[in-house]
C-alpha cells in the first residue's frame, strides 16, 4: 500500500513540474517583455494603426501628395520637313564594253578624264571588219552594174521581167551585206555614249575582250540623282518641285539644294516606304556616285499643340500623359503626330494651355493628389511607408 501511495505522488509531483514548465515558456514567447497581456495590447495597437483599419488615427490615413513638375501645353508654328537618308547617283551612267570579241590595238583616254559625246575611247583590230567590207563593196558595185545593164534591155524585152527582178534582189542583198561589213567596222571604234568623266582604265593594249568586259566606266556628274525613302504616312503631302537640302559628312557645312523630280509608283510592302527621286545640281563635281546624303525635305509650316517628351506615358501601343486639374491629375490617352527635338505633337486628347506632368509621372496613377514644383526643382522621392507597428507607449512593463 505505501508503495502505490509512493508512486502516486511522484506522478503527481511530476505532472505539476510539467505544467509548471509549459506556463513559464508560454509567458516567455508570448511578448518580448514577457507579458502576454501587453503582447496582446501591442498587437491590437499595431491591427489599430495598419493602412487598412478604417479606425485608424492619422498614422493610417491618405497618401501624402505627390511632388511633381509640370508643362503647358502650347501651339506654335512647325516645319513639317521631312528627313531622310538618301544615296546619290550620277544623272548617266554606263560601263563601257565591246559588243564583239576583239583585241584592243589603242587607247584614247586616261583615267577620269573629261570626255565628249562620241568622242573615241578605244580601238579594235579592224583588220577582218575591213576585208568583209571591201568584198561586200565589191560585190555589190559588181551586181549595181548588171541591174542598170538589164534595165535597158528590159524595155526591149531582152532580159525578161523576172531575170531583172533578180538582178534587183542581188544589188539590194549586196548593199545590205556592205551595210553590215560597215556596222562590224564601226564597231572596232568604241565611243562615249554622253558627256561626262570616265572612270579607271581596266583593259591595257593587247588585251582580247569580249561582250561584257568592262574597258571603263563612264559617269554625267553634272548633276546628280538622290534617292531616299519616305514613310507611306507622307506619301499624300509629296509632290515634284518640292525643295530639297542635302548636305554629307565629307563636307561639313556645306549645303547641296535641289529638288524633287519623281516619286516611285509603288510603296515596298516591306519598309512600307515610297522612294522619292531628287535632282541636285553638282558643277564642281564635289559629289560622286554611290555617297551617303541626308537629305532634308522642306514643306510648309503650320500650326500644331506641341508638349515636351517627358510628358510621355506609354503603355504598350498607346501613349498617355497626365494632366493636372486642380489638386489632382487625370490620366488621358493622346495621339501623337510630328516630332521634333525634345517636343512632340499631339493631335488629340488634350487641349492648349492643360498642365501636364513631366517629372514625377511614374509615381502617379489617375485621380492621385499632387503638388507641383518650380521646374528648377527636383521632385523628391516619396517618403516611405511607415510599417504597421504598435507605439511603444502601448505596451505595459511586466509585473516584477
Amino acid at each position: 500500500m505505501t508503495d502505490t501511495r509512493t508512486i502516486v505522488t511522484a506522478a503527481s509531483l511530476a505532472l505539476a513540474l510539467l505544467c509548471a514548465g509549459w506556463a513559464i515558456y508560454e509567458s516567455k514567447h508570448d511578448s518580448p517583455g514577457g507579458n502576454s497581456q501587453a503582447g496582446a495590447q501591442g498587437r491590437s495597437a499595431g491591427a489599430a494603426g495598419a493602412p487598412g483599419n478604417p479606425n485608424a488615427g492619422g498614422q493610417g490615413g491618405s497618401s501624402p501628395p505627390v511632388n511633381v513638375v509640370t508643362a503647358v501645353a502650347t501651339r506654335r508654328q512647325i516645319n513639317v520637313g521631312i528627313e531622310a537618308i538618301g544615296t546619290a547617283g550620277a544623272n548617266e551612267s554606263v560601263n563601257i564594253s565591246s559588243k564583239t570579241s576583239n583585241i584592243v590595238t589603242a587607247i584614247h583616254f586616261s583615267d577620269g578624264q573629261a570626255v565628249r559625246t562620241g568622242q573615241i575611247l578605244v580601238e579594235l583590230d579592224r583588220a577582218q571588219a575591213s576585208a568583209d567590207l571591201a568584198a561586200a563593196t565589191a560585190d555589190f558595185v559588181e551586181s549595181q552594174s548588171q541591174y542598170n545593164r538589164s534595165r535597158d534591155l528590159v524595155e526591149t524585152q531582152v532580159v525578161s521581167k523576172s531575170q531583172y527582178e533578180q538582178l534587183e534582189g542581188t544589188m539590194k542583198a549586196n548593199a545590205g551585206r556592205v551595210a553590215a561589213a560597215q556596222a562590224r567596222l564601226s564597231d572596232t571604234y568604241i565611243k562615249a555614249p554622253f558627256s561626262g568623266h570616265v572612270g579607271l582604265r581596266r583593259v591595257s593594249l593587247g588585251t582580247l575582250i569580249s561582250p561584257g568586259t568592262v574597258i571603263t566606266t563612264l559617269d554625267d556628274v553634272s548633276s546628280m540623282k538622290v534617292d531616299f525613302a519616305v514613310p507611306d504616312l507622307y506619301v499624300g503631302e509629296l509632290r515634284p518641285g518640292q525643295l530639297v537640302t542635302a548636305h554629307s559628312n565629307a563636307y561639313p557645312g556645306r549645303m547641296f539644294e535641289g529638288k524633287v523630280v519623281s516619286i516611285d509608283s509603288r510603296i515596298d510592302p516591306a519598309t512600307r516606304a515610297v522612294i522619292v527621286r531628287a535632282e541636285v545640281p553638282n558643277r564642281d563635281s564635289a559629289l560622286k556616285p554611290g555617297m551617303f546624303l541626308t537629305v532634308d525635305l522642306s514643306k510648309e509650316r503650320r500650326d500644331a499643340l506641341l508638349v515636351p517628351e517627358e510628358a510621355l506615358v506609354p503603355e504598350q501601343a498607346r501613349q498617355f500623359v497626365y494632366v493636372v486639374e486642380g489638386a489632382v491629375v487625370a490620366k488621358r490617352e493622346v495621339r501623337l503626330g510630328r516630332r521634333e527635338p525634345g517636343s512632340v505633337e499631339i493631335t488629340e486628347g488634350i487641349a492648349a494651355g492643360d498642365r501636364v506632368v513631366i517629372e514625377g509621372a511614374i509615381k502617379l496613377r489617375d485621380g492621385a493628389a499632387v503638388k507641383e514644383l518650380p521646374a528648377s526643382v527636383t521632385a523628391p522621392a516619396a517618403p516611405a511607408t511607415a510599417p504597421a507597428t504598435a507605439p511603444a507607449a502601448a505596451a505595459t512593463p511586466a509585473a516584477s
